[in-house]
């Protein structure tokens, strides 16, 4: 792979048009169409890891996804920065590699369903174990991994390049690059790997955009691309922001004391080596009593160190991501006492703040409302002349709307856009409306 190739301008659906002057650069418009859009928007609603805030304000899935976009442009900044002074790539565009992962980084979230990834799970539950088993012999093998092993992941691909109903062409029309930086797993749903990046409906799409970026084949078997090489960015801010971000969230909630907060965060500077960071850390804390300001601080340390080391990490491994030969993530090779440290930070994790009451009190009533959307809408849309399917058809958006002789596998899917799409609050009122809870 060669950064010529990898970075490009041309916009999904809009292939044959030619690029006109703007003020703003290409992969610029990109992050500024996502800010904008409806998608993006609906994210302030949707469950990162705690219950939606009531006094104390925690992270949702769009605060979560702006910080994400701030650590992705100072990785890109950084990286771009090195391959000018190497002589790689057109200047004009390895210059705004800041902003394709920036951009990647507002939507990387855009395809997960309400209620965190429960509602990843209530999905695939659905047709695994619910009335949606009566499906299986009616799709080919592949459709049905799609839906059983539902993927936010790949649900951001669609999202971003489908043209729903009385929508354009291409979808948000977003550059080939800023799409391909979120592609986590560049394979189908077909190769049976833990997670996959598209649908059966996005596999054209996909492999347009893989060949036209020269995304190398590693098995051409199983359809398995190398990443993009800014997918590591991308997933690298993503990483340092939810363990450390959840850290602090958890202190904030007084999950975490506020001494088990500060070993964690300090725990990624070595004492010894950097007595010098400790000495600053004191500094401020003499200066400032409060407590969730001296987290704060201590947060943004470690988010600097940590965009340090994955900018060191990427760079001296710079060939073998163009070859498609670097393994596991950035944060996975981190080393010495980092690594420790965030080793810790995740075991804290699972076992304080993700099996924490709040959150798994949230994961079940997720579970409950979108598994009962799912059986109400796919009912009504696979029996569309049944009496109660035609009092439940007009909740569906007319962009998501489907036809008598629309194949099964694009009904089920064209459901799935429409929850999926939801946030929290709107999917629990529906799920009030249509069960008969919420009449007074």
């Amino acid at each position: 792979m060669n950064w010529e190739q990898l970075l490009s301008t041309l916009r999904t659906g809009q292939e044959q048009q030619q690029e006109a002057k703007h003020d703003r650069t290409q992969f610029q418009r990109d992050y500024d169409r996502l800010i904008f859009s409806s998608p993006f928007r609906r994210l302030q609603d949707k469950t990162q890891v705690f219950p939606l805030p009531g006094s104390v304000f925690v992270h949702n899935r769009l605060t979560h996804s702006l910080e994400v976009a701030s650590v992705g442009r100072s990785l890109g900044n950084n990286i771009s920065a090195k391959l000018l002074k190497a002589g790689l790539g057109n200047p004009e565009l390895v210059a705004e590699i800041g902003s394709v992962v920036a951009a990647a980084c507002l939507a990387h979230d855009l395809g997960n369903p309400p209620f965190g990834h429960s509602g990843e799970a209530a999905i695939g539950h659905y047709f695994t174990n619910g009335e949606g088993q009566k499906f299986k012999n009616e799709l080919s093998a592949s459709q049905w991994t799609d839906i059983t092993r539902f993927e936010g992941n790949a649900n951001a691909l669609r999202m971003l390049t489908h043209a729903f109903k009385g929508r354009r062409q291409g979808g948000f029309a977003m550059t080939y690059t800023t799409i391909a930086s979120i592609i986590k797993y560049p394979y189908e749903s077909g190769s049976m790997l833990k997670k996959f990046g598209y649908f059966q409906s996005e596999k054209a799409t996909f492999e347009h955009l893989a060949n036209t970026l020269g995304l190398q084949l590693m098995d051409a078997e199983k359809g398995i691309y190398a990443r993009h090489p800014l997918v590591y960015l991308v997933e690298a801010a993503d990483d340092i922001c939810y363990q450390v971000m959840d850290i602090e969230d958890a202190h904030k909630l007084k999950i975490l004391s506020y001494d088990e907060t500060y070993d964690l965060l300090t725990g990624f500077f070595d004492k010894e080596k950097e007595a010098d960071e400790f000495l600053k850390i004191e500094k401020v804390f003499n200066e400032v009593s409060d407590r969730n300001e001296r987290m704060a601080f201590l947060r943004a340390k470690v988010i600097g160190k940590l965009v340090h080391l994955c900018t060191e990490i990427f760079w001296n491994n710079h060939d073998r991501f163009l070859n498609g030969q670097f393994n596991k993530g950035l944060i996975d090779h981190l080393e010495g006492t980092e690594l420790e440290a965030m080793e810790t930070c995740k075991t804290t994790a699972f076992s304080r703040i993700y099996k924490h009451p709040s959150v798994v009190e949230i994961e079940i009533a997720g579970y409950r409302i979108l598994g009962t959307l799912l059986e109400e809408f796919i009912k009504a849309v696979t029996n569309p002349d049944d009496f109660y399917s035609r009092m439940l058809l007009p909740f569906i958006p007319e962009q998501f709307k489907s036809d008598k002789d629309t194949p099964l596998y694009e009904k089920i899917q064209s459901v799935l856009d429409f929850i999926s799409g939801m946030t929290d609050v709107y999917a629990l009122d529906l799920y009030k409306k249509i069960s008969g809870t919420g009449l007074k």
